[in-house]
């Protein structure tokens, strides 16, 4: 696996992991509602299901570290998870946000050609 892999598969665990923060303890505070463009209420209204979208992107994250703790051996691990994160990028990107497409979509695209390529 090329270090570009490497470091881009780490980078978006740690986008993950901060996707985790963002939405499991800070969705309702000014920095989360922010993030996300929420009202008061809003964030309110939907903070369970905000902690529960949050709960899957560390998931997500904790499947990627674990990919690359494996290192090569983790090969597949790391396609699943990637494959994982771009699909849930484009759903995000045409239901949610378009802006998902370039912040969770994209790089997966990237990560996974890199990979593949390796």
């Amino acid at each position: 696996m090329s270090i570009a892999a490497t470091v881009l598969i780490a980078l978006i665990a740690l986008l993950h992991v901060w996707f985790l923060i963002l939405e499991m303890f800070l969705w309702t505070r000014p920095s989360g509602r922010k993030a996300f463009g929420l009202s008061q209420e809003f964030a309110e209204q939907s903070s369970a299901l905000a902690a529960n979208q949050g709960l899957y992107n560390g998931f997500l994250a904790a499947g990627l570290v674990w990919g690359l703790w494996l290192g090569p051996s983790g090969g597949e691990i790391k396609v699943f998870f990637l494959a994982c994160v771009l699909v849930a990028g484009v759903f995000g990107g045409l239901t949610a946000a378009r802006k998902i497409l370039w912040f969770q979509a994209l790089p997966a695209a990237i990560a996974l050609l890199l990979l593949v390529a390796a």
